[in-house]
């Protein structure tokens, strides 16, 4: 709806499309959140209205940006503890928090743990229609996924790159080169 936000976390591999969604479904503003300049370099080139590092101040400044509200919508890529305190921090009353990531972070909820009426669910993966849509999506051109490829003797120093954080986008590994 006009004047929502939704609140990207982790704005890398899978982020970087989550940041493209909103923008191509919602008129919401976005905010990607991330840890590495690259990747909010990433999150801005393919839409996201706002893009900030996600550091012991982004709640706050989240809030700020929302005037206080929180975000309707949150979606942790990332799922370690930090950024799902985050993700819970941010949700604005009746919002809902994705935790996609899986990195073994978990958000208390109960009454008083989380603002009123937020919903919170950990998808694993979406329905096939769910994936027919994001496929027009792309077909139509509203949204792209940046890779970088490897032969299949890259693959070991590309998942080290992966491992630390240096991939731009998505990594593919090419069996023929």
């Amino acid at each position: 709806m006009p004047g929502s936000t939704a609140v990207v976390i982790g704005a890398g591999g899978l982020g970087h499309v989550a940041v493209q969604l909103p923008r191509a479904l919602t008129p919401a503003r976005v905010v990607a959140l991330d840890v590495s300049e690259d990747k909010l370099r990433l999150a801005r080139e393919v839409g996201a209205h706002e893009a900030m590092l996600s550091d012991a101040g982004a709640a706050d400044a989240v809030r700020a940006l929302t005037g206080g509200l929180g975000a309707e919508a949150v979606f942790d890529f990332v799922g370690a503890e930090p950024t799902v305190r985050t993700a819970g921090a941010v949700a604005a009353v009746e919002g809902e928090v994705a935790i996609v990531g899986i990195g073994g972070g978990a958000l208390p909820v109960g009454f008083g743990s989380l603002p009123f009426e937020v919903s919170v669910h950990a998808p694993y993966w979406g329905s096939r229609s769910e994936l027919v849509e994001v496929l027009a999506l792309a077909r139509a051109g509203a949204v792209s996924v940046h890779t970088e490829t490897f032969s299949l003797d890259e693959a070991p120093p590309a998942y080290e790159r992966l491992h630390t954080g240096r991939i731009d986008g998505r990594a593919v590994i090419l069996p023929n080169g």
